[in-house]
């Protein structure tokens, strides 16, 4: 993928991956007022119960979005790469009700809340392109409930690798072999319900039926349609193509 030469480039590309926009409008997001910032691993941008000012989006690297038990135990209910507006589920809302946290070091933009609100009453089709964005993460909020609820370990972790692997290469972060994985056993466990221990022995698993190769942080997948069968993955829920329900161009 070309390096953007404008930091919300990464954003427009991201909304135009389901809802394509006029060049005034493009041009409309582009000129959105922002500060970068570089965050470390671990830092927060929105924590539950904030009232959130910004919407953070993700220049490089990547984020998870995470709730906690009353007794401290997390679930991690979201990943976010890059291009990724991070608080659009926060747009219209008075109080976050979870938090997000950067899983690597990461470069971010961050919007105004209000800007970004005058922007999708006043450029339809910008509203448009955010509301379907909303939607397709609800979608894969759904996904991930059917994962952690109904599939064995083995699928769980399969379908996880698949879904990361789809996103990024529709956004034309993935290379020709697989990816950089960017999160750690205990992470990976979080997110699917697991022990780190179930999910290292998983990971092997997988690795000894031919199904991935790892290499330090890099994992790639030498049988990407048996992966896919394991992991009972099939992308529809992802919506990777332009949405023209209700589109305004």
């Amino acid at each position: 993928m070309t390096a953007p030469r404008h930091p919300l480039e990464l954003l427009v590309r991201n909304l135009e991956l389901r809802s394509p926009l006029p060049s005034e409008d493009r041009q409309a997001v582009l000129n959105l007022p922002y500060t970068l910032r570089t965050l470390e691993a671990a830092t927060y941008t929105v924590r539950e119960a904030d009232a959130p000012e910004h919407c953070a989006v993700l220049i490089s690297g990547f984020a998870y979005r995470q709730k906690l038990t009353g007794n401290g135990s997390r679930q991690i209910v979201a990943l976010h790469i890059p291009g990724d507006a991070l608080d659009f589920q926060n747009l219209f809302l008075d109080v976050s009700d979870h938090s997000l946290q950067m899983l690597t070091r990461a470069e971010v933009a961050f919007v105004t809340m209000r800007d970004l609100q005058v922007l999708a009453r006043d450029r339809p089709a910008v509203g448009h392109a955010i509301l379907v964005k909303i939607l397709v993460e609800a979608s894969i909020f759904r996904e991930w409930v059917l994962n952690v609820g109904r599939r064995d370990s083995r699928a769980r972790l399969a379908h996880l690798l698949c879904e990361l692997g789809v996103r990024l290469d529709a956004e034309g972060l993935a290379e020709d072999y697989g990816y950089e994985l960017p999160m750690t056993q205990e992470q990976l466990a979080d997110a699917l319900g697991l022990t780190p221990v179930h999910v290292n022995r998983t990971l092997k698993a997988l690795e000894d039926e031919g199904l991935i190769v790892r290499s330090k942080r890099s994992v790639g997948f030498p049988d990407w349609k048996r992966l896919r069968l394991v992991g009972d993955f099939n992308q529809r829920y992802l919506h990777l193509e332009p949405q023209r329900s209700g589109a305004t161009v």
